[in-house]
């Protein structure tokens, strides 16, 4: 199977839990992204792309009027970024994105997670390197000559365009998403885009052996249960 497979089998194995975590995972995102860079979706392409993102993960329309009505107001909590990496059971590489307004909090719920599961966190660095971080657009097509003609006339900086399984995906640099996909949609403004996020692809693959797996769950579920965690990614191959 080629790279764009790994991607999607990675999305599905990214954050997800149930609907009440996905709904505060988009309500604490859509308010940063709208506190940062205003709540109006038309000036602020970051918040826009958000906002169709939820829609797609059928987050419902109060929940995101909700998060820009708080990001309009005055004050507000102050939410900020923070990662973690480190090695999770099996030996397999993890990075995890939190947003937090306690980082006391969220580094002890994380590190309890390594800790309850015989991992190991590690420093800032130690894994990151080990996976691209890139802009990954997907959708149902088999033109690749055409999409690296719309990519190349705008010039953007594409890593890879992939067909596999009537499916094209590009590949590009994190900081050409809006380009990409702008130069897409421009050159094939009927395209609906079945994944559109700059996320971390691993550069290589370690293949999780049936008695790491139980302890591997149970290190994925407790994260995804942390209020504070965003997104986990990780490089795991897991049993069929």
């Amino acid at each position: 199977m080629g790279r764009s497979f790994e991607v999607r089998k990675l999305s599905m194995a990214k954050t997800a839990g149930q609907k009440s975590k996905l709904y505060s995972k988009y309500g604490k995102q859509l308010y940063v992204t709208a506190k940062n860079g205003g709540p109006d979706p038309a000036a602020n392409p970051a918040l826009r792309s958000l906002i169709e993102k939820a829609k797609r993960e059928q987050v419902p329309s109060h929940v995101i009027e909700k998060a820009l009505d708080k990001a309009s107001g005055a004050g507000g909590e102050d939410f900020a970024p923070a990662r973690y990496e480190g090695f999770g059971p099996g030996g397999a590489s993890f990075i995890i994105d939190c947003l937090t307004d306690n980082n006391n909090r969220t580094i002890t719920d994380v590190r309890n997670c390594f800790t309850k599961t015989g991992s190991k966190m590690a420093a800032p660095g130690a894994v990151s390197h080990l996976f691209d971080h890139l802009a990954v657009l997907s959708f149902k097509g088999d033109d690749v000559d055409q999409v690296l003609e719309a990519m190349l006339a705008a010039d953007v900086d594409v890593g890879d365009v992939e067909c596999e399984q009537g499916q094209v995906t590009i590949f590009a640099p994190a900081t050409e998403f809006y380009k990409a996909k702008n130069a897409l949609l421009e050159a094939l403004p009927d395209t609906e885009l079945e994944v559109e996020e700059i996320t971390f692809v691993p550069q290589t693959q370690t293949e999780i052996g049936s008695d790491d797996l139980p302890m591997f769950e149970k290190f994925v579920n407790m994260l995804n249960d942390c209020d504070d965690v965003q997104d986990v990614y990780h490089n795991a191959i897991l049993p069929e």
